[in-house]
């Protein structure tokens, strides 16, 4: 009999869904970018269709370096940046699935018992008064009641309040998911910079130390005319002077170098120097002259940061609808089915059985200024966030320009360097025979040769800055973005609680026998 009743109840609560028809607040429309439709460098106004496609989103191939690739491929399941955003994402699905409860009824089980003794001087003395005499100067025993039931309430939602509720929240969900392919974007990025400015600090150790040969050449050289008796010792003096100046170098160098791999490994979640073995020493590769860049309107849709903007003002818009819904009254169907008894034996019988279903409603008449005040500030977050996505907007396009002009530019100055370091290294040469020959002084060789090491090290400094330009153009057109890299996990379990590893490296160590 109870299921029977709950039946009827539940029946009555879905054939007023009906009614649920018309949402209050402004419709979300998708904003215009007002990016165009050209290409980046505004060669002409050529159509979409002959512009090049958009980069691979796995550009760090580009570099043609496998140590590279292997780390970035490592980045989406290793790093804690991304972990945490997946995380937030998981939250902002579970955040959703409390938004969409309200659309479906609440029903709650209750049993209940209660031992009540009466006071015999108080108002029940009065009751056993009103019986007669015969009942006059009774003591009334305890007395036990049962009840157990169901309580059900269900508020329609007649004007689309809960609605938009659910909205705001499957915007805030995406938004969720666009952080964290931000968060990735970012990462592989970082790596990436990380990893050639690592490579470009090795080169500079490498030239130092190319330099420090030579130079000791020349100390040697110095020592040897000394001993005949072609040169006093002045010049001795400047070539050690030379060598331990460049020695000077070397320990500042290694210092940036240590500091690089700790960065790669802190982004792998990896403890200190963990990836220096595998790092290895390599020189920089700054990949091709020329990407694809595709057309500025592609970034709304490959941008992550944009992406995010968009569902930001999304969600802004529907809490819009959700601040007028509460100017309307509210229609609730509650409903009660139970059985009470004094005693438990008879607890289920039809004479126990009792309910209560009808509808309520509930109608604001005055709050003090909240609900308008509610709608407004909903309407400028709402302004707000459109702003936001327009200066997003705005910043990626410069973005893409400003990398766009520093990779062309410093490509150009890098061209310029290595002429210049081949004329020094000439220079140097040319000297050196001079001094050797007796015909030119020692303070020439000392010139040409720090020349030679200063266009060696601004060379290198501008081959890593061609790598790092390209880098961040990459990074300014969105690549990584695309959801199948990596597939979001569906559980949170997917993430294990770190291992310390000392206690890994303890227990790898051989035991004694």
């Amino acid at each position: 009999m109870i299921l029977g009743a709950l039946k009827n109840l539940l029946a009555a609560f879905c054939c007023s869904a009906a009614l649920a028809g018309c949402t209050v607040g402004p419709n979300f429309v998708q904003p215009d970018s007002h990016l165009p439709e050209v290409s980046f460098t505004g060669d002409g106004n050529a159509p979409a269709s002959h512009v090049p496609a958009p980069t691979d989103p796995t550009w760090w191939n580009v570099f043609r370096d496998p140590i590279l690739t292997s780390l970035e491929q490592r980045v989406a399941a290793a790093n804690l940046d991304v972990k945490t955003a997946t995380l937030r994402l998981a939250e902002s699905r579970f955040q959703r699935g409390v938004a969409a409860a309200a659309q479906f009824p609440s029903i709650d089980g209750s049993a209940k018992y209660t031992r009540e003794q009466y006071s015999n001087n108080g108002i029940a003395s009065l009751l056993t008064g009103l019986l007669g005499p015969s009942a006059a100067g009774t003591k009334i025993g305890p007395i036990d009641e049962y009840n157990t039931g169901f309580d059900a309430s269900w508020e329609l939602d007649l004007w689309g309040r809960v609605r938009r509720q659910v909205e705001s929240a499957d915007a805030q969900v995406d938004q969720a998911a666009d952080q964290r392919r931000d968060a990735l974007v970012s990462s592989l990025a970082e790596l990436a910079r990380d990893y050639l400015q690592l490579r470009g600090v090795q080169t500079q150790i490498t030239i130092a130390n190319d330099n420090l040969k030579v130079d000791r050449d020349i100390l040697q050289l110095a020592q040897d005319r000394q001993q005949r008796g072609l040169q006093n010792g002045l010049d001795v003096e400047n070539a050690a002077a030379q060598v331990e100046s460049i020695r000077a170098q070397i320990p500042q160098l290694q210092q940036q170098e240590s500091e690089a791999i700790n960065a790669l490994s802190l982004l792998l979640d990896q403890p200190p120097g963990a990836l220096r073995a595998e790092l290895g020493v390599r020189t920089v590769r700054i990949g091709p002259p020329h990407v694809p860049l595709g057309v500025p309107s592609e970034l709304a849709r490959r941008r992550p940061d944009i992406r995010a903007a968009e569902d930001s003002l999304h969600a802004a818009t529907a809490t819009i609808g959700v601040a007028i819904g509460d100017f309307y009254p509210k229609v609730q169907l509650n409903g009660t089915v139970g059985f009470d008894s004094l005693t438990i034996k008879h607890l289920y019988d039809a004479n126990s059985l009792q309910y209560m279903v009808g509808p309520s409603v509930t109608l604001p008449i005055f709050e003090g200024g909240r609900l308008r005040s509610t709608l407004e500030l909903r309407e400028a977050q709402q302004q707000e966030a459109a702003i936001t996505y327009r200066k997003t907007v705005l910043q990626a396009w410069h973005d893409v320009v400003n990398a766009l002009v520093a990779h062309r530019l410093e490509q150009n100055r890098r061209a310029r360097l290595q002429a210049q370091a081949d004329h020094s290294r000439a220079a140097r040469e040319l000297a050196r025979a001079r001094y050797k020959d007796g015909v030119s002084d020692f303070l020439n060789v000392l010139d040409t040769e720090r020349s030679v090491l200063q266009a060696e090290q601004q060379y290198a400094a501008s081959t890593t800055n061609v790598a790092l330009d390209l880098v961040q153009l990459f990074k300014a057109l969105g690549g990584g973005w695309e959801t199948t890299f990596p597939d979001v996990p569906s559980e949170t379990a997917a993430f294990p609680v770190p291992v310390n590893p000392l206690t890994v490296a303890i227990e790898a160590a051989p035991q004694p026998h």
